[in-house]
């Protein structure tokens, strides 16, 4: 099902193919433990190379992890310029490209329905982990009133040979789920694990519900995605998906789940959640197993690329100003957002600020600067607050909000929302906010104009 026209990372043996043939790639030692080592390997090579495992834990499936790991890898796997990322991946959230069905499939060479999880090489990844988690799965739901699909990744534990336990934040596969209990009925999904990158990047978008996220999949592609029927329900999976799981979330079950390193760099509590029972696995021939470590690169800018992309196109619609946006890593990737306006309306920023808390709740600070202050740079950003901000006349400030289950400062997700408007204040001297530069040090061309000292430097004077 490979086109040579699509983006190299529209086909994850293809991009594993580009990483191994640029230096990207490493291949750890046959037979590393599932328990700590396999993950202690990876996330030693977060963000440098990924990792191929062979035979891990023993098991006969090849686990690979860190496949985007750097923002430059994500983009090459879209096959445009670092720069152009956002708006490329906005623009596939404004424009998908609805899914084609295909009755033969890779993802199906193989069909087991005597499941045992236990043939899967689940890793253990951080220390007080309850267990082995499956963390690059795509759970995919159908809404059980229109029948829409929706994409996410959730945290799976797992917790018995047919059994996972899962994680659901209030968000959209809850919601199908919340309206398949109330009906007394179990709610269909498929777990798709092993996915071409752009598929994995296009789960991540923050897009209003009923929105099937493998629709975006096929606009950052440029064609249609290839899906097929579940073997057991009417989930469409990814054709050419490595492993897919399908089951269903069990109405009016919970079961003890957690803890669980995340995101935020704290563990997830172990609570009564979610509960999904298996009911056959599917797979290709010699099937390849993708993990991500909890709270490592990949897991933190999976979260990170493709939302900027929908939150830069919904704040667009309504704010005109606005010209760039990003989730830093030193805010998890989550819950600090950095927006670029300009030449604002006045009062426009402080009604920005506030539209930018409710794109998601995981949003906890905004900060918002003019665009000669570069966003993806903390220091730059850190330097405008310092500099142009005043608390008594630029803080907004959002008590009783919700906010993420997992920030640990927060009760029980609800807390304190912050945003701050670092833009340059109306003032009657415009020479007060104009930046030092020194002329023409941009062209300076350094390997013409300077050398290595000499051993003896002050032959140099």
């Amino acid at each position: 099902m490979t086109n040579n026209a699509l983006p190299v990372g529209a086909d994850l043996r293809g991009w594993l193919d580009r990483l191994q043939a640029t230096g990207r790639l490493s291949a750890a030692r046959q037979g590393a433990d599932l328990r700590f080592e396999l993950s202690g390997i990876a996330s030693r090579l977060d963000g440098d190379r990924a990792v191929v495992f062979g035979k891990p834990g023993g098991k006969d499936i090849t686990v690979v992890s860190g496949l985007l790991s750097r923002r430059e890898w994500m983009a090459e796997a879209l096959g445009v310029a670092e720069t152009e990322l956002i708006d490329r991946f906005q623009q596939a959230c404004q424009d998908p490209v609805p899914w084609t069905e295909v009755e033969h499939a890779p993802c199906q060479e193989e069909v087991i329905r005597e499941v045992d999880l236990g043939s899967l090489p689940v890793p253990t990844h951080n220390e007080h982990d309850h267990g082995p988690y499956i963390t690059a799965g795509l759970l995919i739901a159908r809404n059980p009133t229109t029948g829409s699909q929706n994409v996410s990744i959730h945290r799976l534990q797992v917790s018995g040979p047919d059994r996972l336990g899962a994680l659901l934040l209030p968000r959209h596969t809850a919601a199908f789920f919340g309206q398949a209990e109330a009906s007394g009925t179990d709610l269909e999904v498929a777990i798709a694990i092993g996915v071409d990158p752009l598929t994995l990047m296009s789960s991540q978008a923050a897009v209003p519900i009923d929105h099937d996220e493998l629709e975006i999949a096929g606009a950052l592609r440029g064609s249609p995605l290839p899906v097929t029927r579940a073997v057991t329900n009417e989930v469409r999976v990814p054709a050419d998906a490595e492993i897919v799981l399908e089951g269903r979330l069990l109405a009016d079950v919970r079961e003890p789940e957690g803890p669980f390193g995340e995101f935020p760099q704290y563990y997830g509590p172990r609570a009564d959640r979610h509960v999904v029972r298996i009911d056959a696995m599917t797979h290709r021939r010699d099937p390849i197993y993708h993990t991500i470590v909890g709270g490592g690169l990949e897991h933190l800018l999976l979260g990170c690329i493709p939302r900027e992309g929908s939150f830069l196109a919904h704040l667009r619609q309504n704010f005109q100003c606005v010209r760039a946006v990003h989730l830093p890593r030193g805010g998890v990737c989550r819950y600090h957002l950095y927006v670029q306006v300009r030449d604002p309306e006045p009062g426009e920023v402080k009604n920005l600020i506030l539209a930018a808390l409710g794109t998601h709740y995981d949003i906890k600070h905004v900060t918002v600067v003019d665009s000669d202050v570069d966003v993806f740079d903390p220091n730059e950003v850190e330097w405008a607050v310092a500099t142009r901000f005043q608390a008594d006349r630029d803080l907004v400030l959002v008590g009783g909000a919700q906010g993420s289950r997992l920030d640990p400062s927060t009760t029980d997700g609800v807390g304190a929302k912050m945003g701050l408007d670092a833009t340059i204040p109306p003032v009657d001297d415009e020479d007060r906010f104009t930046r030092i530069r020194v002329p023409g040090a941009e062209e300076i061309d350094l390997e013409r104009a300077v050398t290595p000292a000499p051993a003896n430097w002050r032959s140099a004077r």
